[in-house]
């Protein structure tokens, strides 16, 4: 089998040497497209693939069309809306994520943010500390469990929220306090952990009443996903409230506006971090081309996300 690993924005050099291993002791063919330009190029290169691994690399309904003997599509990390899962299904192609191998990275991120923006973006005068405040953490995943956990070992008060989660002891075993709503959340947090994914329930679903809700010195730190942010409601909570910071690892539609009028109070990485580490670039890296191996040798379907 050919197997593609597509990405425009490349693994860490150790990545492409793993999966390029797992891949041919597997007795598979692996081809490489790296740091592409046009999309033309991602569309000639799946024209014989059998399986491909991508990270933010979009595989489109073009994409899937260009690509007549794909069978499985393996999104290395958590996220996979870059994945047009009806039109995988509609032609059975399986999608996977690897979920768990970016979590670390991405939540030692979210934490150094809050530093960040306690300590006023590391500018002169004084800033204050973590230690001793409430942290919510909105959806208690892999990111969550981990972003609570490293909370509480900087003497933060860790509370969380997800829907999906009915039984508390999940919360309580890890010494985290769980809340009955998102409301509840939002105003016992002044810090606040965001790691919903993009759906039709959630999309645009955090805005001006839950930041008006947070407690005075209020910071959202935002590692899931842009379109979660209500950005208007966005924009009049940080007018109405001086006290209030945002920081995000994806840079919001007005990101350009929010950082003009509000300064060191709204921060956004340069360009999605979260999963920016070597080793979370490997973890995913090798777990992807594991998952394409374990499919055509037994047809493991473990990690698939789509359904047809």
């Amino acid at each position: 089998m050919k197997i593609l690993v597509a990405t425009e924005k490349p693994f860490a050099a150790e990545a492409v040497d793993g999966i390029g291993k797992i891949i041919r002791d597997a007795g598979h063919e692996m081809a490489l497209l790296e740091k592409y330009t046009d999309k033309a190029q991602l569309l000639e290169a799946v024209a014989d693939a059998d399986a491909i691994i991508v990270r933010s690399d979009k595989v489109t309904q073009d994409v899937v069309d260009a690509a007549p003997k794909l069978k499985i599509v393996v999104r290395a990390g958590a996220g996979f809306d870059n994945v047009d899962l009806a039109a995988c299904s509609a032609r059975r192609i399986v999608v996977m994520n690897t979920p768990g191998q970016n979590s670390n990275a991405v939540a030692e991120l979210a934490i150094g943010m809050m530093i960040y923006m306690a300590r006023n973006c590391f500018s002169p005068g004084t800033g204050s500390e973590i230690h001793g405040k409430t942290l919510g953490i909105h959806a208690y995943g892999n990111v969550g469990k981990l972003v609570g956990r490293y909370g509480k070992a900087m003497g933060m008060e860790v509370y969380a929220y997800d829907p999906f989660i009915t039984d508390k002891a999940v919360f309580e075993a890890d010494g985290v306090v769980p809340v009955d709503s998102v409301e509840e959340l939002y105003s016992k947090s002044r810090y606040l952990s965001l790691h919903i994914p993009a759906t039709e329930q959630t999309k645009g679903s955090i805005g001006y009443d839950l930041l008006t809700s947070m407690p005075k010195g209020g910071t959202l730190v935002n590692t899931a996903r842009k379109e979660v942010i209500d950005e208007q409601g966005l924009a009049q909570a940080l007018e109405e409230r001086p006290d209030l910071k945002y920081a995000t690892d994806i840079a919001a539609g007005n990101q350009a506006e929010l950082e003009e009028k509000f300064g060191k109070r709204v921060f956004g990485t340069a360009k999605k971090m979260g999963a920016e580490t070597a080793e979370a670039n490997i973890n995913a890296g090798l777990a992807a081309a594991n998952q394409i191996v374990g499919f055509f040798a037994t047809g493991c379907t473990r990690f698939q996300v789509n359904k047809f």
